[in-house]
């Protein structure tokens, strides 16, 4: 195993960067959307709580609003447990899978799925796992106790969902200690420029203006934001702090597939995640400033 001095700064997190968005692109496929209707499941909020959280088992909107973070608990109430009465969450699994088979081939093609370079991230990025831990990382550990497919495109795809889950939920530790509540960490992460648009978290996570302007104001009164919604020197400073936090809790995975390695999974998914970003999986408007 390769140590921690042989990686060069912030190499998991670039990695991480690039092999993030290539799970991320089945939920605003049609092809999700079309999996979950036959499941019985129409409402797209319902979808992402069912299929994200389907590897916990049937559990209820508290558990869902603590491992997701950053959703109001009234829309998750909304939809769980009432969507466990229509469906299960095997059957929801199995859905998710086909439609994330459907969303690569349609993405990339059938060259770039079947790909050696495909096989060759699947194997990088399943190593890298090897280093993970379930201890206080309830969503990752629900996912790790899943299946390997075996089709190599589906084996990267869960790896990449492991890799995902096990800085998120260690990204959740780190604001947690920063006193950000789930909208706090939205609304500093929006002004920073590389989270969710404020059109996006107003459209997909239950918030309301006045929520989020009450939310503003808590930050204020920290200093982390200025009078336009912008962060300060020490939002700034506190959103760099929260990543190297999290990059410190997540190194294992990248320590454990080393320099070489990390650099070549960073090298194919980052083909991947381009080619599947210039297929369209992302809908612009909801990302960035």
């Amino acid at each position: 195993m390769t140590t921690s001095s042989a990686l060069p700064e912030q190499a998991g997190r670039t990695c991480h960067n690039v092999v993030n968005p290539f799970h991320s692109t089945h939920y605003f496929a049609p092809e999700l959307a079309a999996e979950m209707a036959r499941a019985g499941i129409e409402n797209r909020s319902a979808a992402y709580f069912a299929c994200r959280g389907a590897a916990m088992g049937a559990v209820g909107p508290g558990t869902i609003t603590a491992t997701f973070y950053n959703f109001k608990h009234d829309l998750v109430a909304e939809h769980v447990p009432d969507v466990w009465t229509v469906t299960t969450p095997a059957a929801v699994l199995d859905g998710r899978l086909r439609a994330v088979d459907a969303t690569l081939r349609r993405l990339l093609g059938k060259e770039a799925v079947e790909s050696p370079e495909m096989a060759e991230a699947a194997r990088l990025a399943l190593r890298a796992t090897e280093a993970c831990t379930r201890r206080a990382r309830p969503l990752y550990a629900a996912h790790a106790d899943l299946p390997v497919p075996e089709a190599p495109h589906l084996a990267y795809w869960h790896a990449a969902t492991l890799l995902r889950e096990h800085r998120g939920d260690g990204h959740l530790l780190a604001l947690l200690d920063a006193e950000l509540d789930g909208l706090e960490a939205l609304v500093t992460h929006t002004a920073s420029g590389r989270g969710m648009s404020y059109k996006g978290v107003m459209a997909t996570r239950g918030w309301s203006e006045e929520d989020w302007t009450a939310a503003q104001e808590r930050l204020r009164s920290r200093g982390l934001l200025d009078a336009e919604g912008e962060l300060t020197e020490e939002g700034v400073r506190l959103r760099k702090d929260l990543e190297r936090r999290t990059d410190r809790l997540d190194r294992a995975p990248y320590e454990h597939l080393g320099a070489e390695g990390v650099a070549r999974l960073t090298e194919l998914a980052g083909g991947f995640t381009t080619a599947a970003m210039n297929a369209g999986a992302f809908p612009a408007a909801l990302f960035g400033k």
